[in-house]
């Protein structure tokens, strides 16, 4: 019996839109363990000083981790981040979309871990550096 096929970028994207519709983060593109997420910065987003919040940071590198998981083992909606350190580097751009590059590292029967880099949008230079963990349920055979 073969493995079933892994989802796609639009089927990743239907299933975030539909189980987490308030989340602002789209997916740029997944695969291999990896994916990139955007996540788009308007007013609500911005602390003063006119930087991206914290949260939103630690937001899309949850989704990011969240995204590249479930590229690499199929939609598991009931995988969920057991832990999650981010390193904030310097300040991002308030008037630009941040983007959270993910990858896997070790993904495990029960565990994944991951590690994130964000960047503002047209910056080579990271804004925050984060890992994190994730609990995968068991799956039936």
């Amino acid at each position: 019996m073969s493995a079933a096929p892994l989802p796609t970028r639009d089927e990743l994207a239907a299933f975030l839109l539909r189980e987490f519709p308030q989340t602002r983060c789209t997916i740029e593109s997944v695969g291999d363990g990896e994916a990139l997420i955007r996540h788009a910065v308007g007013t609500p987003e911005l602390r003063p000083g006119g930087t991206v919040s914290g949260p939103v940071m630690m937001a899309a590198v949850d989704v990011a981790l969240y995204i590249a998981l479930l590229g690499r083992i199929g939609i598991v909606p009931l995988a969920v981040t057991t832990d999650l350190t981010i390193h904030f580097l310097r300040k991002p751009r308030g008037d630009r979309d941040i983007l959270a590059a993910g990858r896997l590292l070790k993904c495990g029967r029960t565990l994944a871990i991951g590690e994130v880099t964000i960047y503002s949008e047209g910056s080579d230079e990271p804004v925050a550096h984060a890992v994190g963990t994730y609990a995968i349920p068991p799956r039936s055979a």
